[in-house]
């Protein structure tokens, strides 16, 4: 069993692929999710050529059953948690009167849905880690819009906002065991998911992944008395009426 492990969704890419390696690189063990096979597997060739314990477990975490395999598989492997990480999800604007269902259900699956299944699938590991060395974390990517509502992103902002609610039910129902849980907030990325606003807001004037990854890293370190329910990160004098 390794001394620390954690499981990162939508870990191929962005967000979740700084911060896997930033995990990596603190010394976990670690399973990765993400819904394509083909962009997964190399990432976890990368990081086992590097030295590191991985392992894939692809799949849309949409759908319950892949929740289970994931935790399962981690299971298996690892033995323990001690970090989770919620970083899949999806953003599908459109304005509110030409509202499709398809992107209705999908945002609320893959933003909001599997976010409760994992806590409850990893609920013992996460407890056992808190009362080990009480920090057991779990990360929640919410969104700048989690913070503010954006017009044509309506369903994405109220998906976002869901999560930063759950994030504090979370820290009252089970602070108290140790594991806390904290809802990153960013405003724009510069990730393949903000591609599609980059004519008009620079990358060099987005946030980072690495300034995701820094602060995911700061909470490692937090002493068990310290819980931050949330992070929000601004663009630095940069204003934009829409924000992922």
């Amino acid at each position: 069993m390794p001394d620390r492990a954690a499981i990162v969704t939508g870990a191929s890419s962005g967000i979740g692929l700084a911060v896997a390696r930033m995990l990596a690189e603190e010394g976990h063990a670690l399973t990765l999710n993400s819904r394509r096979p083909e962009r997964l597997e190399p990432v976890v060739a990368d990081l086992r050529a590097a030295g590191h314990d991985v392992q894939g477990v692809p799949g849309n975490v949409a759908d319950e059953a892949v929740v289970q395999a994931v935790v399962a598989a981690h299971r298996d492997r690892h033995g323990r948690l001690d970090v989770l990480v919620n970083n899949a999800g999806v953003g599908a604007g459109e304005p509110i009167h030409e509202l499709t269902t398809k992107k209705l259900d999908l945002q609320l699956g893959a933003n909001l849905r599997h976010i409760p299944l994992f806590y409850r699938e990893a609920h013992d590991l996460l407890v056992a880690a808190g009362a080990e060395h009480g920090n057991a974390l779990v990360v929640n990517t919410s969104s700048i819009s989690g913070k503010r509502g954006e017009a044509w992103l309506s369903v994405y902002s109220a998906t976002k906002h869901a999560v930063v609610g759950f994030t504090q039910a979370m820290n009252k129902e089970l602070g108290a065991r140790y594991v806390k849980s904290c809802a990153l907030c960013p405003a724009f990325v510069d990730t393949p998911m903000t591609d599609f606003v980059k004519g008009a807001v620079p990358p060099e004037k987005m946030i980072t992944t690495a300034d995701i990854a820094e602060m995911v890293r700061a909470l490692l370190r937090l002493s068990p008395g310290c819980t931050v329910p949330e992070i929000v990160f601004e663009q630095t004098g940069f204003e934009i009426g829409q924000s992922l």
